[in-house]
Order: C-alpha cells, then structure tokens, then sequence
C-alpha cells in the first residue's frame, strides 16, 4: 500500500491569489464607503451594482417565507425571556432587533455547509431546522447541548467569547482537504463543495481568537465566511470603543474581502452572503461580513440597558426595524395580505405555546450523569468526588419532611424565621 499523499500546500499560485483578489475588491468598491442596503427602512427595494443580481433570485415565496421566519423566531424570543422570568429557564439570550441579519444570512447557506454559532443564533438555528425547544435545554440547566449538530450542520453553542472561530477555522480547513483528497481518488463520486460560516458580534471581535482565527484563515484561503453581527453594544460598552474604523474594513488587512452590509435589510444580507459563501466554495478564500444592526433589548436577562444608553438610541433603531420594512415592502407590491400575516401570527403563536409545554415538561437529570461524564474511562478522583456526593446526600435521608435543608443549612421554618427577623 503507497503512502498517504496529503495536499500540497496552499501557498501555490499566490500570483492568481492576488488577481482573485484584486478582482474582489474592484466588484465590491472602497470599503469605507456606505453599507451595502437594498431594502430601505421605508420598505422600498434600491439596487446595487453586484448584489441586485443575488436578489432578483429571490421569488415571492422566498420573500414571504422570510418575514415568517423572523416573525416566529421574535415570537419564539419573547416567551423564552418570559420562561426565564418564570424562573423555567436560567438565562437568556435575546435576539430582538436582529432577526434580519439572522435569517437572511441562514437562509444564504445550503445543507452541506457548517454553521458555528455563538450564543444568540436562535434565528439561524430556525434555519438550519433545530427543534427550538431543544435549544433551550442549554439555558434550563438540563443539557451541555439540546441538539445533535450532525443532524443540521449547525454546531452547538458556544458561550465562551469567540472561542468558535478558530474551530470553524479548523473545520473549514478539514473540508478544504477533505475535497482536494476527494479530487485526487479517481472514480469517487463528487459531493457538493461545502463551506464554513461562524458568527460572532462586535464585542468578541476584539477578542485575540479572532485576530488568529482569520490569519489562519487568510493564510490557507480556507473556505469560511466570518459574519460579525455589530449590534452596537457589547454588554455595556459601546462598538465606538471597540473600533475606531467600520469592522469589515478589518479584513483588508488579513488580505480578504470585508463588507458591510445593512443587517436589518435580509433582503441585503441573504445577497451578500449567497455571494461570500459560493465565493469560499469555489476556493476564493474567506470574506468578512459585517452585518450592521441594534441589540433592541439587553445582552441577557441579567442585564439592564437602561442603566448605559438612552432610550432614543433604542427608539431611533425601532424605526429601522427589519420585520417592518419587509412587511411594507410585500404589501406594497401585492405579495402578501393581511391573511398571510393573520396566518403568520397564528403559527408563532402555536410556536410558543409547543415551546412551553416542552420546556415545562424537561426533567432534571440525575447530578451523577455529571460525574459519569467528566471522562470517557474511570477517574480516582472523579470517584472519590462521587463518594462524597453520596456521603453528603445520604445526610438528609433521615430529616423531617418539614425541614428541608436550605442552602445555609437551616431547616424551612428556621429560614423563614430568620429572614423575618
């Protein structure tokens, strides 16, 4: 049996390389100028010199089918903040005010692409077909996951600060050499070219995995397409604090195409994503996308934002709203009436309420499947840690039913007594 021949390296052909590049950065202009919007905030549609084209694909159907997706997915948004207000969740993510950017970009993918999330993606998970419900498992307490990512290509989340992206870096990496290996074995049929697409928002980008993550990327025209969402606020500091120049201008400087694109026009942002995406599959090399958009709620629920900004931010961005500008632009050309939105309503409705009754209906799992879990064979300490578990709760075997130890130790009446006082 021959050896194994691994590819050659990508550094081949640099003089195409630069051409390609060039090219790229001649069809999409001088970064600093205006962001990229085809649906304007009045929900009339403009045009753009490179992706009016990506648009005109879109048919009724495609443009009906994402305002759906967006009004379910801010329906399904808000009874996950009030689950976790009713103390069934732990904690949430909200992803109000962004469901453009969301949608039009994970509806832009195809099914043999992997989508690495961050921890807001709950838009992009409608796309991919994760079972929201099961997406919640993560926020309850119940589950490290809630989802199978092979089943969607839609990877877990990752609630370490950009922690995905040197991943997706790698994965999109593995895919690349994966294909090469593929054209390289004769007779072996030909699977459909894939890419990568990690998001992140305007916070992380300051973080050095980033940085790395794109040198990498840069340096083997891996084929991932980076989507920052810049939605202005990183917990409580402002993105004027995080740059001092527009995010996608950033990536000239790894040698890649950087765009910013309106993120609460999907219309805009499903074009210019089509276009990133066929772009890292054809073997171009990876593109930044800024999709520029607003937080309209807080970081999580554990935060306020009235305490850093002004409410007139909030209500200037509520004007630009994507739902809205969608609505108006599908009933200005007769795409859609008001049963279509009466249906619409009626299905995030039913949305919600499946979602409820699932998260009610989650069980705690046993404390020991943590134990169990820690490694894949037996721990000495692991075990010792488990014997004292057991030690500790075989105290309260014997306690009266009144008097559940409290977290000080104090029985339920003493507590009560005490807080009382």
């Amino acid at each position: 049996m021959g050896a194994t021949h691994l590819p050659s390296t990508e550094f081949d052909g640099t003089a195409v390389d630069d051409q390609l590049e060039a090219e790229a950065e001649a069809r999409l202009g001088d970064p600093a100028e205006p962001m990229v919007q085809l649906l304007a905030p009045d929900g009339t549609l403009g045009t753009d010199p490179l992706f009016s084209a990506y648009a005109d694909r879109l048919d009724a159907e495609k443009l009906r089918g994402f305002y759906a997706d967006m009004a379910k997915i801010r329906r399904f948004d808000v009874e996950a903040t009030a689950l976790q207000r009713q103390g069934q969740l732990a904690l949430w993510v909200p992803l109000t005010g962004q469901e453009g950017a969301q949608i039009g970009s994970g509806r832009a993918s195809q099914p043999q692409d992997y989508i690495f999330p961050t921890y807001r993606e709950h838009g992009v998970a409608l796309t991919r077909n994760v079972d929201l419900a099961e997406l919640l498992r993560q926020f309850r307490g119940v589950s490290n996951g809630g989802w199978n990512p092979k089943d969607t290509n839609f990877h877990l989340y990752t609630l370490v600060l950009a922690a995905q992206t040197p991943h997706a870096v790698g994965y999109a990496m593995g895919i690349q050499r994966d294909q090469k290996l593929a054209a390289a074995a004769a007779g072996r049929p030909a699977e459909p070219k894939a890419a990568v697409m990690v998001y992140f928002g305007d916070g992380a980008s300051s973080e050095g995995d980033v940085h790395e993550s794109m040198v990498f990327a840069s340096s083997y025209k891996a084929p991932v397409v980076f989507f920052c969402q810049n939605n202005h606020w990183a917990i409580s500091v402002p993105s004027s604090v995080q740059t001092r120049i527009p995010l996608a201008n950033r990536a000239k400087g790894y040698g890649f195409p950087g765009i910013r694109v309106d993120g609460n026009d999907v219309i805009a942002v499903h074009a210019v994503t089509e276009w990133a995406l066929e772009r890292a599959r054809e073997g171009h090399g990876p593109v930044l996308i800024e999709a520029f958009t607003y937080r309209v709620g807080a970081h999580t629920t554990a935060d306020d934002p009235t305490k850093y900004r002004e409410s007139s931010e909030e209500t200037r961005w509520r004007a630009k709203d994507p739902l809205d500008r969608l609505e108006k632009y599908l009933r200005a050309q007769g795409l859609a009436d008001d049963a279509f939105f009466a249906q619409v309503k009626a299905e995030g409705d039913e949305l919600a309420a499946y979602v409820r009754k699932t998260t009610h209906d989650l069980e705690t799992p046993d404390i020991r499947t943590a134990f169990a879990n820690t490694y894949v064979e037996a721990h000495p300490l692991v075990a010792e840690e488990l014997a004292w578990f057991e030690q500790y709760s075989a105290g309260f075997a014997d306690e009266p039913d009144h008097a559940v130890p409290s977290p000080g130790g104090a029985g339920t009446t003493e507590a009560a007594t005490g807080a009382a006082r």
